[in-house]
């Protein structure tokens, strides 16, 4: 999910785009903002950087040892022909 403080960041800018009429509702509209932004990221189903970065780290372990791999049954297979 999206951290608290980007949250509160996008929050903060669309508060501070609110024309200057209606900036005395400043706190009612950064509540308003915030829940229907929490609403819509979780909608999205989103992951957090952290999670992001796990499963990034896996993914180029996997194509390391798929590299590995190849070349190991390349040279079998190259045994295995006689070259």
């Amino acid at each position: 999910m999206i951290d608290k403080f980007n949250l509160d960041e996008i929050t903060r800018h669309l508060s501070a785009a609110v024309p200057p009429g209606l900036s005395g509702l400043g706190a009612d509209l950064e509540k308003t903002f915030r829940g229907i932004l929490q609403a819509g990221f979780e909608k999205m189903d989103l992951v957090s950087r952290e999670e992001f970065e796990v499963q990034r780290a896996v993914l180029t372990k996997t194509r390391a040892k798929l590299e590995q791999l190849e070349t190991r049954v390349a040279e079998l297979e190259k045994r295995l022909s006689g070259e």
